[in-house]
């Protein structure tokens, strides 16, 4: 398991459907080793505060491994790393293996497991299509968030060890599937309504739904 590639993108305005929108979606990697603070990345920074950022979403990571799938699900577009808007690119670390509240340390850095990405309209924005955004979450690669437990240094090429494994077993995958379907699942609703990783907006969520 280990980074990639970091990716960084600063506030941008571009024109989408007769409007004006800000976006940091549009990110590219840099080299070198930079520093993660408790609410991003050095020479990152989110546009809508509202939904983006804080700590709970300081960084956002992409597994490597879905870009031969959205290369054939999207032939002619261009998938440099960074694409999805993620801050690491990643190998190794997949959704349906990754607990939220897992605990890992990149560098001098050390990151926790929170959720999954949910895409907003910004992501059509990126591809100039609308219907990514179903698209994406459907596919069930979303990437997931991290909150920095302790900032640091990072580097593409770092490894990323698994510090704590969370004991509760719930993984992206499960709350991505939570969330889009499967509301029949009440002992994973429950289970994942008192997940103490899983931040609190998440939590009422899910526990609504039991």
């Amino acid at each position: 398991m280990k980074v990639l590639s970091i990716n960084v993108g600063l506030p941008r305005d571009v024109e989408w459907r007769g409007k004006v929108v800000r976006t940091s979606i549009f990110k590219a990697p840099i080299s070198g080793r930079v520093r993660v603070t408790k609410l991003n990345v050095q020479g990152d920074r989110q546009s809508d505060l509202s939904v983006h950022g804080g700590a709970d979403k300081a960084v956002y990571v992409y597994p490597s491994e879905h870009y031969a799938l959205w290369r054939n699900e999207l032939p002619g577009v261009e998938l440099p790393w960074g694409a999805f808007g993620e801050n690491l690119t990643t190998t190794g670390l997949l959704e349906h293996k990754v607990h939220i509240g897992d605990r890992f340390r990149a560098g001098s850095a050390e990151f926790l497991v929170t959720q999954p990405r949910m895409p907003c309209f910004k992501l059509g924005i990126r591809f100039k299509r609308p219907g990514i955004v179903k698209q994406f979450l459907r596919s069930g690669r979303t990437g997931f968030y991290l909150s920095v437990v302790q900032e640091g240094d990072i580097g593409a090429g770092d490894a990323l060890d698994l510090v704590a494994e969370d004991r509760n077993n719930i993984t992206v995958a499960d709350v991505t599937g939570l969330y889009a379907a499967d509301a029949a699942n009440q002992d994973l609703l429950r289970r994942a309504s008192e997940l103490p990783a899983l931040p609190e907006s998440w939590r009422e969520y899910f526990r609504a739904r039991l």
